[in-house]
């Protein structure tokens, strides 16, 4: 029998999802809800024959024609439609964040507690290839215990959206949020230990300076540095330029402990590259006591890779979704506690960047 999902929001990120989907065995996309109408018309060809579609998500809802929900609607409407959806009592995937502030997550949190279906917060950058590996070979002790970890990303600057929501941090939750999110969950799984502390140095001196909508201008920071503590002495260090779409590497990743280094290195989307092609992503495993330095390519199918932009991680990540779905596994890997922590983190950095000074995790409870 297939797994039904019906998806709110069809935007961009809501479309890879359609894409993605698409792609799984005994899965589809049988009800969309979008109310901007060009959206629903590019969704419902994309998702094919059969699907209904709604420009208001509670009549989805109510419809009550799917198996499992996929929330990809903007940050900032996750809240109140979270609120409703709560209510179906079926598998959520929210797309990340899972609210633009860590009060409203606490409030989430709260309100699924007597909740039987699960929720899982679409950290999709856990699923990358090449991170994936990483993880692996970390797990298997190539380099001892993490004590240090390094993110760059160096990526083209936001990209257009229906109401140019993702302009304001308002509506985002502001950059540390809207993207880095990833960045800090990727941090806390692999340094194994809550973050206690942030310390941000941001702007925004490049992108969007010459944007105004409705006579409002565009205030999400473009680049910056952020350390972040963690409770088992660990650190983390994220380098973040949003006009940066000239790098080979969209993404390095470097986690370093007593035995060596590992490195996970992740190429531009091909839609962005020049040639239009994405090569294949690296991990580099350095072994300080044997001297060894292995270069692994990692390779992703094309069917997987033309579904999105994030390296095949949207496929992988529905896989095991699905897994839960059809009760194959009991919990999400990602669960809403992982969705607080990420956001807090990003909070932490937009306040920190604006006043200069190191936040204390606890400064946000």
């Amino acid at each position: 029998m297939s797994v039904r999902y019906g998806i709110i929001g069809t935007g961009m990120m809501g479309q890879e999802h359609i894409r993605n989907v698409a792609l799984l065995d005994g899965a589809r996309i049988s009800a969309i809800a979008d109310p901007d109408e060009g959206m629903r018309v590019e969704a419902a060809a994309l998702a094919g024959a059969g699907v209904e579609a709604y420009a208001d998500y509670r009549d989805l809802l109510s419809a009550d024609g799917f198996d499992a929900i996929i929330l990809a609607s903007p940050n900032d409407t996750h809240f109140a439609a979270l609120g409703d959806i709560l209510a179906s009592d079926k598998p959520i995937l929210c797309e990340k964040p899972l609210c633009t502030t860590s009060g409203q997550c606490r409030e989430i949190i709260a309100a699924a507690s007597a909740r039987r279906a699960p929720i899982w917060v679409a950290m999709e950058y856990r699923y990358m290839p090449p991170l994936a590996r990483l993880l692996e070979e970390l797990r298997a002790g190539a380099i001892g215990r993490p004590i240090m970890m390094a993110v760059r990303e160096h990526r083209y600057p936001f990209l257009p959206k229906v109401g140019d929501w993702n302009r304001f941090s308002a509506r985002t939750g502001g950059t540390m949020v809207e993207k880095c999110c990833h960045f800090w969950d990727l941090m806390r799984l692999t340094l194994d230990s809550d973050p206690v502390r942030v310390f941000a140095s941001a702007g925004m001196d490049h992108n969007h300076l010459d944007e105004s909508y409705d006579g409002v201008a565009p205030d999400i920071v473009d680049n910056g540095f952020v350390v972040v503590e963690f409770a088992n002495g660990a650190r983390g260090m994220l380098d973040l330029c949003m006009f940066g779409d000239g790098s080979h590497w969209q993404e390095v990743v470097s986690v370093t402990g007593p035995d060596g280094r590992l490195d996970a290195k992740v190429p531009r989307p091909a839609r962005f590259a020049r040639n239009g092609e994405e090569p294949p992503a690296q991990v580099v495993v350095s072994n300080r006591q044997s001297q060894r330095v292995e270069t692994h390519e990692i390779f992703i199918d094309e069917a997987i890779l033309s579904a999105g932009d994030h390296s095949g991680a949207t496929y992988y990540q529905h896989q095991k979704f699905l897994e839960m779905v059809r009760g194959n596994t009991t919990a999400p890997e990602v669960g809403l506690e992982d969705g607080l922590w990420s956001v807090l983190v990003g909070e932490a950095a937009e306040r920190s960047a604006k006043s200069g000074r190191a936040v204390e995790l606890d400064e946000l409870s």
